[in-house]
């Protein structure tokens, strides 16, 4: 039979033992999960043992020195730094504040754990102080408008220290660069200024075309009443003219009709004389001349010479009814070859010793014949 105390003393033993067993489990598991390091496809991660540099973990799994190692995680994607708003001033002397935008990427993850503390605020800082020594080296106006000038120049002044540090500054953006107060209440009235300005100049030149394109319509307007009173005087002087021309026609007409009409009464009274010899003016002669030839298709001849005949317009004839006279004188031959054709009947009959009352009609028609002729003579005179 076995003794309670051994009893006892052997279940404490038994309890330390699985006590010791759990323990080492736990600790060779705390060792397998130490010694596998997991690094993601993004990253990379700076292995030290003993807190010597060793080497870089690349992604997938790593099997590292389990309790004595230590690895440090660098992400290898681009990387946004927010540069706080700093206060500057310019090379004018103009108080301005501004802020801007880093983006950086780490291309060498050793000299990014061993060249620098903490990249990330190196570069931050670098930056800072960069952004104010560019502001400051600008106009003020310049810092306004020239932003693609100030972000190359803020990149080319962080582009060789951080090399140095295995990281790339990929682009540069300045967000906001703003004036003071009173520097921004005075660019709002130069601005409302030159808005002012240009739009009196826009205004006097709108009035200046204005005037210019008036003076041209009343110009071409001038000109066009001058052409139209200069055209209507010339219809007016060409006019007159006419007027003058018919009038002295009509003048001349009737001066020659009034001489023809004096001549005739003239040799009326001489032909009333007992003289058988009497003298006619030339230019009687001539006037009956030229309307002997418009009568009568013929000149009058004095002493084998032949007066030229005036020919006259159709104007002139209308006027002084030449026309009508060779109507008048067609008439008259007319009945005269009627009245001839009745005389020769009636000779005939005479011949034939017919009857007394052919003979007496015979002189019937003789006598008419002479009457008629006498009126139309006196109706041509008068027509003329």
């Amino acid at each position: 039979m076995v003794p309670a105390p051994f009893l006892l003393q052997l279940g404490g033993f038994a309890g330390f033992g699985l006590l010791v067993g759990a323990l080492v489990l736990i600790v060779v598991v705390v060792a397998l999960l130490s010694a596998i390091e997991i690094v993601n496809a993004y990253e990379k991660r700076a292995l030290t043992v003993f807190g010597e540099y060793r080497k870089l973990l690349q992604p997938g799994i790593n099997i590292v020195p389990p309790f004595v190692s230590r690895t440090y995680r660098f992400d290898m994607r681009t990387q946004t730094l927010d540069v706080p708003r700093q206060e500057a001033i310019t090379r004018d002397n103009s108080p301005v504040t501004a802020d801007a935008v880093v983006y950086i990427k780490v291309m060498d993850a050793k000299k990014a754990f061993l060249e620098v503390d903490d990249y990330k605020r190196a570069v931050s800082n670098l930056a800072q102080t960069t952004l104010r020594a560019v502001i400051g080296d600008m106009e003020l106006d310049d810092t306004l408008s020239k932003r693609e000038e100030i972000n190359a120049r803020i990149r080319t002044e962080l582009d060789e220290p951080t090399d140095e540090w295995g990281i790339r500054v990929e682009s540069v953006e300045v967000r906001e660069v703003n004036p003071s107060k009173d520097v921004q209440r005075a660019m709002e009235q130069q601005t409302s200024a030159e808005r002012k300005r240009r739009a009196m100049i826009l205004e006097a030149q709108g009035e200046r075309r204005s005037a210019v394109e008036k003076a041209e319509g009343d110009k071409q307007s001038n000109i066009i009443r001058a052409q139209g009173e200069k055209q209507s005087q010339i219809l007016e002087a060409q006019g007159d003219a006419i007027s003058t021309v018919l009038r002295a026609r009509s003048a001349e007409s009737m001066g020659e009709r009034a001489i023809i009409e004096r001549g005739m009464e003239t040799l009326a009274d001489i032909g009333q004389s007992e003289s058988s010899t009497f003298i006619v003016p030339q230019e009687l002669s001539s006037m009956v001349g030229r309307y002997g030839k418009h009568l009568s298709g013929s000149d009058v001849k004095e002493d084998g010479h032949v007066l030229d005949s005036l020919e006259f317009d159709e104007e002139t004839r209308e006027l002084i009814g030449l026309d009508d006279i060779a109507e008048i004188i067609g008439e008259i031959d007319e009945e005269a070859e009627m009245n001839v054709e009745e005389l020769e009947e009636q000779a005939r009959a005479i011949k034939e010793g017919k009857n007394a009352d052919a003979i007496r009609d015979a002189d019937e028609v003789i006598e008419e014949m002479g009457e008629d002729f006498h009126d139309a003579s006196v109706d041509g005179a008068e027509q003329s």
